[in-house]
């Protein structure tokens, strides 16, 4: 087994070597590796069969990681979403809404009006638009309000 691991490591294949229950092993690890040496021994077809598979695994996780990232940032500003609306139904259910300052009021209808967008969407609604942290600012000053 020595010998086919010095043969391996000579033809530039990186292996690993295990030993269990007193039998040595070695074994090839990283997909490059695995490509080389079907390279050596001359299977050309299954090198390309073999890249094919692993560009479809990468672009698959790609994708999947994209996925999941987006589907975590929608519940995210969904879950705002619901926290902000409940605040605001809170301080209209106990009168305290009209007490709000016009901006706050506004941003309150607005978030009312449209449950879905983000705040930089709200935010350019706005009579005077601000940016997303002017957004976040208001809508966390309403849930401070509902909630003191």
């Amino acid at each position: 087994m020595k010998i086919v691991e010095e043969i391996l490591k000579i033809l530039g294949v990186n292996v690993k070597e295990i030993e269990l229950k007193n039998k040595y092993s070695i074994y090839i690890k990283e997909g490059e590796e695995i490509s080389k040496i079907l390279a050596v021994i001359g299977a050309n077809k299954a090198v390309l069969k073999f890249e094919d598979i692993r560009v479809k695994r990468e672009m698959r996780g790609k994708v999947n990681r994209l996925v999941n990232c987006e589907t975590a940032n929608l519940n995210k500003t969904i879950n705002a979403s619901i926290e902000q609306i409940a605040a605001i139904k809170k301080l209209k259910k106990e009168g305290k809404f009209n007490k709000l300052n016009d901006n706050l009021k506004e941003i309150a209808n607005l978030r009312i009006e449209n449950p879905d967008m983000s705040l930089i969407e709200l935010g350019k609604l706005l009579k005077e638009p601000v940016g997303k942290s002017g957004v976040n600012y208001r809508l966390k000053k309403i849930i401070e309000i509902a909630n003191n």
